[in-house]
């Protein structure tokens, strides 16, 4: 089991910006590739981005892509999502995913793909 945790939502102008982390605990010891996803009310739960377990592969949603940055920590458990030049359609939950993996350089991009979930961390962008 890895239990996932995330920090840093909060309420932001658009423009601003912002920096989740998601801090993994318990079976850490394999590998993990890892996801950020988020849930807008009345929407489906969305891709945003992905990175393997090794850091060297990351990919985001066309969504975010140039304004968000995925990266990871692995001595820190932790990866961290930073979410500039935030929009109002920004507004989400922001919900951390972690999936065992054997290969180290691949990332998952389907919500179905992930073994763990986070509780998940609000984003509220004013416009």
């Amino acid at each position: 089991q890895v239990q996932l945790v995330e920090s840093g939502g909060g309420l932001v102008q658009a423009g601003g910006s912002l920096r989740l982390s998601c801090a993994a605990s318990g079976r850490t010891y394999s590998s993990y590739a890892m996801g950020w996803f988020r849930q807008a009310p009345g929407k489906e739960r969305e891709f945003v981005a992905a990175i393997s377990w090794s850091g060297d592969r990351t990919y985001s949603a066309d969504s975010v892509k140039g304004r968000f940055t995925i990266s990871r920590d692995n001595a820190k458990m932790t990866v961290d999502l930073q979410m500039n030049s935030l929009k109002p359609e920004d507004t989400a939950i922001y919900y951390c995913a972690a999936k065992g993996v054997r290969s180290t350089s691949t990332y998952y991009t389907s919500k179905g793909s992930y073994d763990y979930w986070g509780q998940g961390t609000q984003v509220t962008v004013s416009s």
